[in-house]
């Protein structure tokens, strides 16, 4: 998917492979996990970080783990867990801790459940802040110890990951004080990265690795201490930063949510997937220097991904056009301009991963700046064409045209290199990624008989998105006056359609070829890869038929979703991490290619699946992706053990998947609103829509089913704005 996240670059022995991601042993505690732009933090359900085996846990900033143990303990023991929760919008968490039984000389001293332990935690600022607070419920004075531990090992994301560094740099430590604690880090790169961790009041006892405080708390009687964790500002902090930075990170959210639009059903459990997706997606949106972007997912891709942000953009596209605007400006600005091998940089090409650690700065690993995805280029111009059509805002299409013209050069040039028509990729370094579609795992491109396919590889949803960049492209050039340029992207579009048809075509497996390998012969293997072809266009109508029908039979369809590679085929296997697994995105894109297709009784499938799927998942959160098993009563989908969750464009599918459903288009220059042939399915009830934007005009409605008929109930509109069904039996 990203990052070489199941890659093994070609070598099947995936434990000895540069980039893989192990998953040797799930996590003894279940994980929490906070995010404020650049900074996120994984926490165990205790609040600690480091503390249980098996976790990934940890305060990065920006590639780099600036804590990799944080542990409260008190007389020297784990407090006993009550339960902990991070609140709904994703800002805060919260633990409810008490002591265990203590003793000294083998006498009860403080017998358990009379102290309760709170901790407030959040990120701001690049900093972890906390609160501790303690009240002694029992009836008894209570008199203990309680001591934060830390420390960091300044681990590069990778080396978090799995990889293994022959050389590391120097760490010290530093006590500054009588409150603050400097953790330090030279790395190879000659950055110095520093943690300062601040205490107020002071501890009794400061050492390098641990604060400890002497507590006598009478009946009733309370105490409260306040940490600081920061990256980078080794400054001491107090309360004052706990509660000005708790006012300051609600003050953000409330501005960047103040106007979003908001989706409501009769139905309780759609409504907290809803809530949970929109609160994640705001938290894994960051503001970068060219506007706000969603970072791909947590612990592992925290970070700019192309083609993440780009189908992240388009799934929030009627919801919220700024994300979009914001992701085609920062890939723009980070476009390729020169080859570079090791990077898999062409001119034009549109970045696929950027990172910031200790080892991309010294090329250790390729992914500083990476290009090596064949898909982010004609996506990108997708979004571009989306947007526009969504908004409006032609200016800023000006502005974008130069790095829209880059890009299908690139898409004409060096991603044709053999000059046959179809875009194609094999990576230039062996460092590289081996695959560099969405299915990027070493195995994910094969034939029939299970042989893995050599390159350069033409995948069957690339050239869709070419086709749909193509088309987007000319209607761009139309609407900025370029009718020559628009007529020559509209020409190149239709000659794509009808070779791929010629092509890519298998009616002996009755749906599209995975891939052309670089023999041009067809992977004849049934994939969801021909379900994201609809969502292009370019498929034949009579044949995208055929593709939809086949992504609903058992061998696809698992009951919880469809899966990346049917039942029955060479490499098929549930536990895979492509082939043969559920990924929210990869449903969400074929339901939108239904929707074009007018096959709106597979979309309310699709979404059926995911929605009974969610019920028996954490926090109502879908994952990045979930294994392929079928689904049996009383029994809910088998987790992916090393599932990043939350993942942005997971989040993003069900609000994808609605849209796909209500038909929703809309017509700026009509001022309209258009749901065309929507469906509403029985368990999913009303469906109402409060503050949807077409220019400066705003809408609430709510969409039903009557009696098998839909009706439509406009509550309110400004400006003149229509909102209308159609019902189009041609569609």
């Amino acid at each position: 998917m990203n990052g070489s996240a199941d890659n093994t670059n070609g070598n099947p022995a995936a434990g000895e492979a540069p980039f893989y991601i192990p998953a040797i042993n799930l996590p003894a505690r279940p994980q929490r996990t906070l995010k404020h732009n650049d900074t996120f933090a994984v926490f165990d359900s205790h609040g600690d970080i480091g503390s249980a085996s098996g976790g990934n846990d940890g305060l990065f900033h920006f590639d780099t783990r600036y804590l990799s143990h944080l542990e409260l303990l008190i007389d020297g023991a784990q407090p006993l867990l009550l339960g902990s929760v991070i609140k709904d919008d994703n800002l805060n968490f919260y633990v409810d801790l008490t002591n265990p039984d203590i003793y000294v000389d083998d006498e009860i001293v403080l017998l358990k459940n009379s102290v309760h332990i709170g901790r407030t935690m959040y990120l701001f600022a690049g900093s972890l802040r906390e609160r501790i607070t303690l009240t002694n419920h029992g009836s008894e004075p209570a008199e203990f110890s309680l001591s934060v531990t830390f420390s960091s090992d300044f681990a590069d994301i990778f080396e978090v990951r799995g990889v293994k560094r022959e050389r590391r740099g120097r760490a010290w430590r530093e006590i500054l004080g009588k409150t603050t604690v400097a953790l330090s880090y030279m790395g190879l790169d000659g950055t110095l990265r520093q943690t300062g961790l601040s205490f107020e009041p002071a501890p009794d006892l400061l050492v390098d690795s641990a604060a400890t405080y002497s507590v006598q708390l009478a009946p009733g009687a309370r105490r409260t201490m306040f940490v600081a964790a920061s990256s980078g500002d080794i400054s001491p902090e107090s309360t004052q930063p706990f509660f000005k930075g708790l006012v300051g990170l609600r003050r953000e959210h409330q501005q960047l949510t103040r106007s979003i639009t908001t989706v409501e059903t009769s139905n309780d459990v759609v409504n907290e997937i809803l809530c949970r997706s929109m609160a994640d997606l705001s938290m894994l949106v960051t503001i970068t220097p060219q506007g706000r972007y969603p970072y791909a997912g947590i612990p592992w891709y925290s970070t700019t991904f192309g083609r993440d942000g780009i189908i992240t953009a388009l799934q929030m596209l009627w919801i919220n056009p700024e994300i979009a605007a914001g992701v085609l400006r920062r890939l723009a600005h980070h476009q390729a301009t020169q080859e570079d091998p090791l990077t898999d940089a062409n001119p034009g090409k549109i970045l696929h991963e950027m990172r910031g650690g200790e080892m991309a700065a010294l090329r250790e690993v390729p992914f500083e700046l990476y290009y090596g995805s064949v898909d982010a280029t004609p996506l990108f111009i997708v979004l571009a064409g989306c947007y526009a059509a969504r908004t409006g805002d032609y200016v800023f299409i000006r502005e974008l045209w130069p790095a829209i013209e880059r890009a299908l050069c690139w898409i004409d040039g060096p991603g044709d290199p053999d000059g046959d028509g179809f875009v194609e990729y094999m990576r230039a370094a062996s460092t590289g990624l081996s695959n560099q579609g969405w299915k990027d795992s070493f195995d994910s491109v094969f034939h029939a008989d299970g042989r893995l396919a050599e390159g350069p590889i033409a995948l069957v949803e690339v050239q869709g998105y070419v086709y749909a960049a193509k088309t987007l492209a000319a209607s761009c050039a139309r609407a900025l006056g370029l009718a020559d340029r628009a007529g020559e992207l509209d020409a190149e579009a239709e000659n794509l359609r009808q070779r791929f048809e010629q092509i890519f075509w298998c009616e002996d497996i009755g749906t599209y070829a995975l891939a052309l390998d670089g023999a041009k012969s067809p992977c004849k293997v049934r994939t969801s890869n021909a379900g994201q072809v609809l969502f292009t266009g370019i498929a034949r109508s009579d044949r995208a038929q055929r593709v939809a029908a086949g992504l609903f039979e058992t061998a696809f369809y698992s009951g919880w979703g469809i899966r990346t590679v049917a039942q029955g085929e060479a490499r098929y296997n549930p536990m895979s991490y492509h082939n043969g697994s559920i990924w929210p995105h990869d449903n969400a894109l074929i339901a939108q290619g239904l929707a074009r297709y007018d096959r709106k009784g597979g979309i309310s499938l699709v979404f059926e699946g995911l929605v009974r799927a969610t019920t028996y998942l954490d926090e109502r959160r879908l994952p990045e992706l979930f294994c392929g098993f079928r689904r049996r009563s009383g029994r809910g989908p088998t987790v992916y053990p090393s599932a990043c969750s939350p993942q942005a464009w997971a989040s993003g599918a069900p609000f994808s998947i609605l849209q796909a459903m209500l038909g929703l288009e809309f017509d700026r220059a009509a001022g309209r609103i258009v749901l065309i042939n929507p469906t509403v399915p029985a368990f999913v009830g009303d469906i109402t829509i409060r503050n949807l934007r077409l220019g400066d005009a705003t809408t609430d409605f709510t969409v039903r089913q009557d009696g098998g008929a839909i009706s439509l109930q406009v509550l309110r509109a400004t400006a003149g704005l229509q909102v209308s069904l159609v019902f189009d039996p041609s569609t």
